[in-house]
């Protein structure tokens, strides 16, 4: 078997056993007190009051498809933990809109949304036959890094305003929160905001601590602003998965490829 075969099984596998768990409170590291990578949006208002929402169909479009950023492969994004918000509780409400996001659900108050992912795409020369399959192989089939972009649309200012509570719920959540996905419960031990990447016309990033079967995982989250339109990303690693630590950084060609096809 192929390892790049084997990397594909393992990791649908290990997302539908551990997504529910992690994807629902993607992580936070000890830098929590990082700068927010928040920026001003009080001239854009008055145009946002009149947006109309783009349609899922819309946004599906606006993904980032196969070849538009080198060294990734694009998925459907179909194995996100959740599928509605219905599906995620939260014992806190106003941390919410962070599990929603991480989630690969809108993290504000609208229906219209598309969601892909990228994985990127490792050099293999693993070998062909099964029987030459080692030990080093089989973890190597784990060393898979995936990132998930939801894309979300917003009647007037409404996408300003899920900007701003996601912004709030850092602060106030920052001692982490309790949730269940499928009936399954988990704990977020800690949120911390932490320096974003500029792009769009605001964005907010932030860290969570998660617990994992017993192991504590740190991944980061952004959501970035262009007009009415937010861009989720959060990225996963298999191998932080399964040992516990911290997940890899949003990679900034995967955020500007996509805000870019936004403008």
């Amino acid at each position: 078997m192929k390892r790049s075969s084997g990397a594909r099984l393992c990791a649908t596998a290990a997302m539908g056993a551990l997504s529910l768990a992690l994807v629902t409170g993607c992580g936070s590291s000890d830098e929590g007190s990082k700068d927010s990578g928040d920026k001003g949006s009080s001239s854009s208002s008055a145009a946002a009051s009149d947006a109309k929402a783009l349609t899922s169909a819309a946004l599906e479009k606006l993904l980032l498809a196969q070849g538009e950023v080198k060294g990734y492969k694009v998925g459907s994004g179909d194995d996100t933990a959740a599928t509605s918000k219905s599906a995620v509780k939260v014992d806190k409400a106003e941390c919410a809109p962070m599990a929603w996001a991480t989630n690969g659900l809108p993290p504000g108050d609208t229906d219209a949304n598309a969601t892909n992912s990228l994985t990127e795409d490792k050099a293999s020369d693993a070998p062909t036959a099964l029987d030459d399959v080692s030990e080093a192989d089989i973890e190597g089939a784990f060393d898979i890094t995936m990132t998930y972009v939801g894309l979300s649309s917003y009647e007037g200012d409404g996408a300003e305003k899920t900007i701003k509570t996601l912004s709030d719920g850092v602060t106030a959540c920052s001692g982490g929160y309790g949730f269940t996905a499928d009936g399954e419960s988990s704990k977020v031990t800690k949120v911390a905001s932490e320096k974003g990447s500029g792009q769009g016309d605001e964005s907010v990033a932030f860290t969570q601590d998660v617990e994992v079967e017993g192991q504590t995982v740190t991944a980061h989250t952004e959501v970035v602003r262009k007009g009415n339109t937010l861009a989720t990303f959060f990225t996963m690693d298999l191998a932080a998965l399964a040992k516990g630590g911290e997940m890899s950084d949003v990679p900034a060609a995967v955020i500007d490829a996509q805000v870019a096809k936004l403008s």
